[in-house]
């Protein structure tokens, strides 16, 4: 099964690429959640959210083509439930449009009848990137205070 997502956002493919690889900047419109990794070809990385304590998600970079393309794979540990689920893929892809870009992300290779929660973060994930670059500004949806301390059981 394979979930695709495409948003215009009026940026640069560098900055783009900062903002999706960038831990701080990550943790902004992650619902908190940074991602650390040296960026190199066949490297791991691995999602944090620093007031949580707790690893989100990890796996290893297949692909990396600065600024316009990183494949992934996708292990999500956040709950029994995800962590059953396995390895998917996520391959994010930028391209120049006029003085945007157009991001697709394509979340692929899930189980048939895949947790809804292994992807159904997209669309609040890339809004809050979108505003982000746009604006400066952050987004308070319900995913950005998903892992505060009031969350935390």
């Amino acid at each position: 099964m394979e979930k695709v997502f495409e948003i215009y956002i009026k940026t640069t493919p560098e900055r783009l690429w900062e903002a999706i690889t960038d831990n701080a900047q990550r943790q902004k419109y992650n619902f908190g959640v940074g991602v650390s990794s040296d960026w190199a070809p066949g490297s791991g990385y691995e999602g944090v959210h620093p007031g949580a304590g707790i690893s989100i998600c990890e796996g290893e970079n297949l692909e990396i083509d600065p600024p316009r393309r990183l494949v992934q794979s996708f292990t999500a540990l956040w709950s029994d439930q995800v962590k059953s689920e396995g390895v998917s893929r996520v391959t994010w892809e930028i391209e120049p449009v006029g003085s945007s870009c157009r991001l697709t992300v394509t979340h692929d290779q899930l189980n048939e009848g895949a947790n809804s929660e292994l992807y159904g973060g997209w669309p609040m994930i890339l809004s809050g990137l979108k505003t982000l670059l746009e604006t400066g500004e952050l987004l308070d949806t319900p995913g950005s205070l998903r892992y505060s301390e009031e969350g935390i059981s």
